[in-house]
């Protein structure tokens, strides 16, 4: 069975300037896919955007099933908490663990069938993914959808 596929930013087939847009994201979920997005809570109001708040949703958009948010900023991680809403923080570290007892990964970590992995393109995945994860976080998850995934042993 191939790992759940989460969309970074609701990428499906590489960066795209209209990640992390809400109509980007609702579209990438009628594809079938999970979509990785990040969030910002600044004076109780909700954003989204990677290197800064961009787009303002309501909180209904937050409780969207299939969304993992990246928590860009401590009041969105209190806030997304509070909501019981799939989160985590992570800058450079190794691992993190989302709210929902997942562990988020980079490529180069050993990994668990509790781990998602991030996997920057499409050849680190190929090198580097020795066995199957929970789920592979990905600019590129229309790729990784296929018999393409191979685990090298």
């Amino acid at each position: 069975m191939l790992p759940k596929l989460i969309a970074h930013r609701g990428n499906t087939d590489g960066p795209n300037q209209a990640e992390n847009n809400p109509d980007y994201l609702l579209k990438t979920l009628d594809l079938g896919y999970d979509c990785e997005v990040d969030i910002w809570v600044i004076n109780g109001k909700i954003f989204l955007g990677h290197d800064n708040p961009l787009y303002s949703v309501e909180e209904d958009f937050i409780h969207t099933p299939k969304f993992w948010f990246h928590a860009k900023n401590l009041e969105a991680l209190d806030f997304m908490l509070q909501k019981s809403v799939p989160c985590f923080w992570h800058e450079n570290d190794q691992y993190t663990l989302t709210s929902n007892g997942f562990i988020w990964a980079n490529i180069h970590m050993p990994v668990t069938s509790k781990t998602i992995i991030v996997v920057p393109d499409i050849e680190s995945g190929i090198k580097k993914i020795k066995e199957l994860p929970y789920g592979i976080c990905s600019d590129y998850v229309s790729y990784w959808q296929s018999d393409k995934l191979a685990i090298s042993h």
